[in-house]
């Protein structure tokens, strides 16, 4: 007689909760009553609670009143700059740039960026961030900090033109040395930082380098409408046209910000040979006082994805992609005058699918779904602000916020249970971070890491 075989216990069950799903058209949806079998980091099957009842499991999650969600993904932030959160208030950019943070930037160690990272991420696993795409300096600090509090990061060394070839090199060997690292939660890019600062001679040898390396790559563009106005005066072109010609979008590119895209922007975006992505940052630009934001209903026409971010806390003094997505729908509405565009289920969507895309991700993360990677978010929804719930969808993105968050999971590993972070130790890193500011935030050398001139 054969002997019956004993099943072999999953790693982790979450069960009870509303699960948002994405149909075979990636339309957002909500399956109640639901539970979640996750296995060697992937999610095995999304079935009924009480299909899932007698399932053995290492590890069950009770998650009665809560909705799982895909994590959010930051597509674009330079999480180090946490440590000049408030630094540089009420000032328009080109002072906020020149008279504040790249002086301050200037006295940069290792240590600052691991201790800056290190909150950061402590940050991000509590507003429910699992993923970020990061593009800043001495970026090693930054993938050992990802690679030991388990979050998922798209990491890439950030250069300008004026620290010659030297800084290509060094962003060419950071992604090439770290691309799959901490168990492939690590994916790299190259990272010029802007058309403005980066020649085109040096534009054209990253899209060369991209191509031979397979690599993507993360570039500010036409951040803001001065930009795009300013390149077209001394260029006779758009930051758009500037990467066109230098084969920069003929590689996998995200484009930071994108609020100054105009019209004439849209074909050269769609004929692009390589995908391209945008990350919109919508509450930098408010702050900024920019007059336009990134213009996701003409992207959305030439399919173009757009993923939600936060820009750096030193403009945005949150790593807050909550906010970030309620924000998105809100402006979206005003810039377009249809309260009916971008809609919360559209907002979900970009904050997830579309995200996930954004950095390369999306075959991988952006759902709950057997096969995909088990990021995911638990999302308490008893709270006063959040009852009753008439329009799920609404109350997530316009009445939820980050701190509902209870759960953060990343690869089937909870970093963050019932609001307690697992993996980071904020206290210690706060008191580093203390000793270390008054040098830190010091201008009276009179350096500056780069001139902010359009």
């Amino acid at each position: 007689m054969t002997p019956t075989p004993v099943a072999v216990p999953a790693d982790l069950i979450i069960t009870g909760c509303t699960v948002l799903t994405h149909d075979d058209q990636e339309r957002v949806g909500f399956q109640e009553d639901a539970a979640v079998v996750v296995r060697d980091g992937v999610v095995e099957a999304v079935t009924s609670a009480a299909a899932a009842r007698d399932l053995p499991a290492a590890e069950r999650l009770d998650a009665r009143g809560q909705v799982a969600m895909p994590g959010l993904v930051n597509c674009h932030t330079h999480a180090p700059m946490v440590a000049l959160r408030g630094l540089a208030e009420d000032l328009p950019i080109e002072e906020w740039f020149n008279d504040v943070v790249w002086p301050v930037e200037s006295n940069l160690t290792e240590e600052d960026v691991e201790l800056g990272a290190r909150l950061a991420c402590a940050e991000m696993v509590r507003a429910g961030v699992t993923c970020f795409a990061d593009h800043y300096f001495a970026m090693d600090a930054v993938a050992a900090v990802v690679t030991e509090c388990g979050m998922r990061a798209h990491l890439g060394e950030a250069f300008f033109s004026s620290q010659g070839p030297e800084g290509r090199d060094r962003s060419l060997e950071f992604a090439l040395r770290h691309r799959g690292a901490a168990d492939g939660r690590i994916t790299t890019a190259l990272a010029p930082h802007a058309p403005y600062t980066v020649s085109d001679t040096d534009l054209a040898a990253t899209a060369e380098l991209a191509r031979e390396h397979g690599l993507p790559v993360h570039i500010h563009a036409a951040e803001n409408r001065d930009q795009t106005d300013a390149s077209l005066a001394r260029h006779g072109c758009t930051p758009i046209e500037v990467l066109d010609r230098t084969g920069i979008l003929g590689t996998d590119v995200l484009i930071a910000h994108g609020t100054g895209i105009i019209e004439h922007d849209l074909p050269v975006l769609e004929r692009a040979g390589g995908s391209t992505a945008v990350a919109t940052a919508p509450r930098g630009y408010l702050k900024f006082a920019w007059p336009t934001t990134t213009p996701l209903r003409a992207l959305a026409g030439i399919g173009v994805p757009v993923g939600l971010a936060t820009d750096g806390a030193a403009s945005n003094n949150s790593l807050d992609v909550w906010e970030s997505m309620a924000l998105t729908s809100l402006i979206q509405k005003q810039t377009e005058g249809d309260p009916r565009w971008l809609t919360s289920r559209q907002a979900l969507h970009h904050a997830t699918l579309q995200s996930a895309r954004a950095v390369g991700l999306g075959d991988s993360i952006g759902s709950i779904a057997p096969g995909r990677r088990a990021d995911l978010v638990l999302v308490d929804l008893t709270g006063p602000h959040t009852q009753p719930v008439h329009d799920l969808a609404a109350t997530l993105v316009h009445s939820a916020r980050a701190a509902d968050i209870r759960t953060t999971i990343v690869d089937g590993r909870i970093l963050m249970r019932d609001r307690e972070l697992l993996t980071l130790d904020v206290p210690a890193v706060v008191a580093e971070l203390g000793e270390r500011l008054p040098a830190f935030v010091d201008r009276s050398h009179g350096r500056r890491i780069q001139e902010y001139d359009t």
